[in-house]
């Protein structure tokens, strides 16, 4: 008994309250960590967008009485549930279209401290603000008020449909995922200072769709103003790929989902259980081209200096891809699929890859034909059509693998350093990856690279200029001599590999993505 009730009191400890804040719609009650920051989960920015608000834009906050005590997260937005054997399991998570809600760490008596947004990724499909992968209390520690925003996903936040369009006041429909995005940065706007963070300095930061994200706020007239400094890793809408689709493309998926949900009209859809939609299977595209939230693609916003003119840090890992090849074990293997590939450039192609190492040349050329364009075309169009400067990395670390340890998503003797594997190092949060089992024995070389990566992104939040203790400040972009920070055993700057040879991995055999390819995060 004395041990249980020892155990409560230092449960109470640890959520010790932080005095009350008035924000949008009332007063709010937060608590302070062991480790001194002060968070708070759980906080509404927008009304839950249920029954008639299903498919509609965010609308205001609806007020409550009296304090709400913040100290548990929100419901991730309706979607698929992780199996406990994945790589990137964090335990489950209630689920619920209720989930339009932020999660705010800042440091204890914090002042016009930088502020650091995250946006999730999961392929526009999954993703959650409160998964412990995305933790902001490592950062907050170190300085930054941390926020991060949950979005709608699937088909419930990303459904363009004619009905939606003829009621929408605009002429289209679709993003409402992004619309919830730029309500939460309003929010931010808004609210911000009341935690200790300076609304004059927000550094927007994304993964996969969350870098996706990042792309389309800078290109969105709705989100002008709504930070000053955007970070994204592995995912744009450069590079021909994965970019917003024409409005009456994507009329057509939204009336084949109605279609196969069997309902005769939107209204009917609006009443569907949230769990039907989320699985159902019918194509979609997850941004487009509405003439609201998204007037052009970034090619065309960037070119027309319409997009937000703000410093970048971009970057994607050494072993990703969004279209991998096959198994490529010899030259014979290699020279087919990049045949059949790209027609056209595939003996330009071969020759700068070179085909003494099959595998590893297939490897780059996949990276690069996708997520490489992405991010080597973002740097050059901010470079040419912005004032402010763009920064480049590469993350080249494989993890190490506790002995034995099997997942069922992920090979860890030839996954390499793979898609989402810097997110750790970036926000400190290496310890989530061995939350539920050890899958991971970390080494002393991780924390120094997890030093030098999560110093360059707190100092780009400060004043826009990635700068680590061991490389200093990093290499602003210049498209005359291209150069990537390499993150690795032994951080260095170097030539951006390949950067010339992108333009030839436009392929006009290239088909585009199934849901089964979707990547996950």
């Amino acid at each position: 008994m004395r041990a249980f009730l020892a155990g409560i009191a230092l449960a109470l400890a640890t959520v010790a309250q932080a005095a009350p804040i008035t924000v949008d719609g009332g007063a709010i009650e937060g608590f302070e960590t062991p480790s001194g920051v002060v968070a708070w989960y759980g906080v509404p920015f927008a009304a839950p967008p249920l029954r008639d608000l299903r498919w509609k834009a965010p609308q205001p906050v609806q007020p409550w009485q009296g304090v709400l005590h913040t100290d548990r997260f929100a419901p991730e937005c309706l979607q698929p549930l992780r199996g406990s054997l994945q790589n990137h399991y964090f335990g489950n998570e209630a689920t619920s279209e209720d989930c339009l809600y932020l999660n705010i760490w800042a440091p204890k008596n914090a002042a016009k401290a930088p502020v650091v947004v995250w946006i999730f990724g999961g392929g526009f499909n999954i993703g959650s603000a409160s998964m412990a992968n995305y933790s902001g209390e490592p950062l907050a520690r170190d300085g930054v008020v941390r926020v991060n925003i949950a979005y709608r996903v699937g088909a419930l936040g990303f459904l363009t449909h004619p009905e939606l369009s003829a009621e929408s006041g605009y002429g289209g429909s679709g993003n409402y995922g992004l619309m919830d995005q730029i309500a939460a940065l309003k929010w931010v706007q808004r609210n911000i200072a009341q935690f200790g963070g300076d609304p004059a300095n927000v550094t927007i930061v994304g993964q996969s769709a969350g870098a996706m994200s990042v792309a389309m706020l800078q290109a969105s007239p709705l989100a002008r103003g709504l930070f000053h400094k955007a970070v994204a890793m592995s995912g744009s809408g450069f590079g021909g790929m994965l970019g917003p689709v024409p409005s009456a493309q994507a009329e057509a998926q939204g009336s084949a989902l109605q279609k196969e949900l069997g309902a005769a009209s939107l209204s009917e859809m609006r009443s569907l259980p949230g769990d039907r939609i989320a699985a159902a299977t019918t194509r979609r595209d997850a941004m487009v081209l509405d003439g609201y939230v998204l007037t052009g693609t970034m090619d065309e916003v960037f070119a027309n200096r319409a997009h937000s003119d703000v410093p970048v840090l971009v970057g994607y890992t050494r072993d990703e891809s969004f279209r991998p090849f096959g198994p490529v074990a010899d030259k014979a293997a290699l020279d087919a699929a990049v045949r059949v590939r790209f027609p056209e450039n595939a003996d330009a192609i071969l020759k700068s890859y070179g085909t003494e190492a099959p595998a590893r040349a297939a490897t780059d050329i996949a990276r690069d034909a996708t997520v490489g364009r992405q991010m080597a075309f973002w740097a050059q169009a901010q470079r040419k059509f912005g004032t402010q400067p763009a920064y480049a990395y590469v993350f080249a670390r494989r993890q190490p693998y506790a002995p034995g340890i099997t997942f069922s998503d992920h090979d860890p003797a030839t996954v390499g350093a793979y898609h989402t594997g810097d997110v750790p190092y970036w926000l400190r949060t290496r310890p989530a990856l061995n939350l539920f089992r050890q899958t991971r024995v970390w080494e002393p070389v991780d924390t120094a690279l997890e030093d030098e990566m999560a110093g360059a992104l707190l100092a780009f939040a400060r004043n826009g200029v990635p700068q680590s203790a061991k490389l200093g400040k990093w290499p602003a972009f210049d498209p005359t001599k291209p150069r990537v920070v390499w993150l690795a055993e032994q951080p260095r700057t170097m030539p951006w590999p390949h950067f010339a040879d992108m333009p030839l991995l436009a392929s006009s055999a290239l088909q585009p993505r199934t849901a089964a390819t979707r990547p996950r995060d």
